[in-house]
């Protein structure tokens, strides 16, 4: 019985590709890591992929990231994302939406919160990244805002990058026309802050 479940095991690896092996990271974020404004190509999860391909050949990335996501909205399809890739590691790239509308930072707070546990139930690796807001916000909520994340990761003792953005978001020739979205020349900046974090993990 056990040589036929082995047998079976092995033949469904070879019909569907997948290598018994083989670990999965994903990335599971907003229109930052949905390139958006650009070719999938050419956005950093797409890099780093390619990076994964040179440094650890083992792994494969899967982009569950949607422009304009919330991390309400990402908390109500974790739960099919989880079981349908069963991630090793979840980069969890959200909450700058919500920051961007104004959302309650108890909702924010909690709703990282639910995510990340839910994950590392799950068996997952969580790796969490932070975001800033533009000062307009106020001093008192832009504070807040960015407590979330170091909160959250010093709660859970997991590795976080503390600001996806950092040294694009003020550099005009880094930024699109649209003073959000970081251009495909900043990309890879984006993953160099990115990937000595990830790589902790693997």
């Amino acid at each position: 019985m056990l040589r036929l479940l082995t047998l079976f095991i092995t033949l469904l690896c070879v019909t569907t590709g997948i290598s018994a092996s083989e670990r999965t990271i994903l990335v599971y974020g907003d229109s930052i890591s949905a390139a958006y404004g650009m070719d999938q190509e050419q956005g950093w999860v797409s890099l780093l992929e390619a990076r994964l391909a040179v440094d650890h050949p083992g792994y494969r990335v899967v982009n569950a990231s949607v422009s304009g996501e919330t991390t309400g909205g990402g908390l109500t399809r974790l739960t099919k994302s989880l079981s349908l890739h069963q991630p090793d590691v979840l980069v969890l790239e959200l909450g700058g939406n919500d920051g961007l509308r104004g959302y309650p930072i108890e909702k924010i707070r909690g709703n990282l919160d639910s995510m990340i546990q839910q994950s590392k139930e799950a068996g997952t690796s969580v790796l969490l990244i932070g975001m800033v807001l533009p000062p307009n916000y106020g001093r008192r909520y832009t504070s807040a805002f960015e407590n979330i994340f170091s909160g959250l990761a010093e709660l859970h003792d997991i590795p976080f990058v503390p600001f996806l953005l950092n040294g694009i978001a003020t550099t005009r020739d880094l930024v699109q026309r649209d003073s959000i979205h970081p251009t495909v020349e900043a990309q890879p900046m984006i993953l160099e802050d990115v990937y000595p974090v990830l790589e902790s993990l693997l």
